[in-house]
């Protein structure tokens, strides 16, 4: 009997073609509606800490999601759960440009989280299934990690544009056509990649959180991306809202931010080669802590000016 699915015959560009629209919406659900959050409260007659809610609970179902869909596709596919995640994020999407009220507003929002987790899930799946064992499955990767790094930074970009000519409905439709297009075609040529004796396999995680090594390179990394979802979070209120920058204007401060992450990944290699994966830690580490004290001084001695941030921007 055999145990695997048959080849995956698209080239590398038509793989891809196939593929990283998911990656790219996760992310961009996320960045793209950065620049309007000031504006969202006043639109739905509700507090900052409700329109709050809507990033920190997609940061936080993105992730937790995909610890609920990565064992559903083991059992019943990757294309399945793909097809139904980006069903969700569609019908999501259009139901947070038509909401009145901030509760359905927070609660297509959730949903939304929900379909890009399950996207997210069954895409880098089926290219474990497909790539595991081929060249082309670096090259995916990095290509994946590159497009990842470059979201935060032209996501609000165009997430201002779209708002400030179109409103900010226009974004969450801008979501939907996208991941249409991409689940129409992901419904014609995505076929199922999970191997056939997959459901018979049973791993338990029991070890992996016994491993003094895990939770060292876990903590370190909730740090890193811990500290970068809380600027993404809170950048909007305070650089738009207490700084005055327009939206235009914080998309391009927010960009600098993550040009700087696209810079410091191209050399992460060379860093490794230097100084260990460890000593990279510890640095990256050392430099959180910096970074905190600076932010604590800036806060007390040098907090931003409106009528500055209004002449720059």
């Amino acid at each position: 009997m055999t145990t695997t699915r048959p080849a995956w015959a698209y080239t590398l560009p038509a793989a891809l073609l196939l593929m990283a629209p998911f990656d790219i919406l996760a992310s961009l659900a996320m960045d793209i509606y950065l620049p309007v959050v000031p504006a969202m409260p006043g639109i739905l007659n509700t507090t900052p800490a409700m329109i709050q809610l809507t990033l920190s609970l997609y940061m936080v179902m993105l992730g937790v999601g995909q610890v609920i869909f990565g064992p559903l596709s083991d059992r019943i596919g990757r294309r399945p759960i793909l097809l139904a995640g980006a069903t969700a994020f569609v019908i999501a999407s259009l139901g947070a440009a038509w909401s009145s009220t901030a509760p359905a507003f927070v609660a297509f929002r959730l949903l939304q989280a929900v379909g890009a987790s399950a996207m997210l899930v069954a895409t880098f799946a089926t290219v474990r299934d497909v790539y595991a064992n081929r060249p082309e499955g670096v090259v995916i990767y990095g290509l994946f990690s590159s497009m990842l790094a470059f979201v935060p930074a032209l996501g609000p970009i165009a997430g201002a544009l779209i708002g400030e000519f179109l409103g900010w409905q226009a974004i969450f439709i801008t979501l939907a056509i996208l991941a249409m297009l991409a689940l129409l075609n992901a419904g014609f040529r995505w076929h199922e990649t999970r191997p056939l004796d997959q459901v018979k396999t049973r791993r338990s995680v029991l070890p992996i959180f016994a491993s003094p090594a895990f939770w060292v390179y876990t903590v370190g990394f909730s740090a890193g991306m811990g500290t970068y979802f809380v600027f993404f979070s809170t950048a909007p209120r305070v650089l738009i809202g207490q700084a005055e920058y327009s939206e235009i204007g914080f998309s391009f401060a927010f960009a600098t931010v993550a040009l700087v992450m696209i810079v410091t990944t191209r050399f992460a290699k060379s860093f490794v080669a230097r100084w260990g994966i460890a000593g990279c830690v510890a640095r990256g580490m050392a430099l959180l802590v910096c970074g905190a004290v600076l932010l604590g001084i800036g806060e007390l001695y040098g907090s931003p000016s409106g009528t500055v941030a209004n002449s720059r921007w």
